[in-house]
């Protein structure tokens, strides 16, 4: 299915990455003009040979932890293109692997900065300017370890919980303003992030976990990165007119079984 994105802007934060850049292409293959951001010296190369027109991108670094640089970095898009349609808040890590007893605190607090006031900071600055349009669709980015928890990985588990909940109360506070705000909960997808929390449940073994891992969803194989895009791409859309404060799931039924 295909929706028609002509004329809308996107504003994208974690661009660079498997998810990002995949829903950038998607939503320019359909017609949408792109604002992406990353992190200070993410690789924006694959992006740009993508969306070769200078006049349907805008890259820029921005980390979505500092207020002042995020909050240029929407006033930036607001000035080249007019306003923000959509807004996919999707950049987000990792962390550490480890046990709680183990698990550095630094590490901990650092993947609640970006996971969770990096979400907040862009539901923050972006909502005024939706609302300004009467009008808007904000995609979050959490995941299947916001629904269930998982050995080792408390930080992001405890992030992804929290996007949850920052989702809905967003959606119940802005719906009337003609603000959707929904979330995906993808599963294992084939990425860096991925591969990084292979390597640290068993490091040298990461391939092993990753076959391991495939072997316990439904699907049998992870998902990749271009059906995540799919599913944001729905609810950026005028088909998702009535959906809010909704979280798909997208993850080959590995939370069904």
């Amino acid at each position: 299915m295909t929706h028609s994105m002509t004329g809308k802007i996107a504003l994208i934060t974690g661009a660079a990455g498997a998810i990002g850049l995949a829903t950038a292409k998607l939503l320019a293959s359909q017609g949408a003009t792109i604002a992406a951001t990353d992190m200070v010296g993410a690789d924006f190369g694959p992006l740009r040979a993508a969306i070769p027109d200078a006049d349907r991108l805008l890259v820029i670094e921005a980390d979505v932890t500092d207020e002042a640089a995020f909050g240029a970095a929407v006033k930036a898009t607001v000035e080249k293109f007019g306003t923000i349609d959509i807004f996919f808040n999707n950049a987000g890590i990792e962390g550490p692997v480890a046990p709680i007893p183990d698990f550095p605190t630094d590490g901990f607090r650092k993947v609640l900065d970006v996971n969770v006031t990096g979400i907040f900071l862009g539901l923050k600055l972006v909502i005024p300017v939706m609302a300004k349009a009467g009008r808007g669709s904000i995609i979050n980015s959490s995941s299947v370890a916001g629904l269930t928890g998982s050995a080792g990985l408390c930080a992001y588990i405890a992030s992804k919980h929290a996007v949850l909940g920052l989702t809905r109360a967003a959606a119940v506070e802005w719906g009337a303003k003609g603000i959707r705000v929904n979330c995906i909960n993808p599963g294992p997808i084939e990425s860096r992030m991925m591969s990084s929390i292979e390597e640290g449940a068993s490091p040298g073994a990461g391939a092993a976990v990753h076959d391991g891992y495939a072997a316990t969803i439904p699907m049998q194989r992870y998902g990749t990165p271009e059906e995540v895009a799919g599913v944001v791409v729905f609810l950026a859309s005028d088909a998702a007119g009535y959906v809010n404060g909704a979280a798909y799931t997208i993850d080959g039924g590995m939370t069904a079984a």
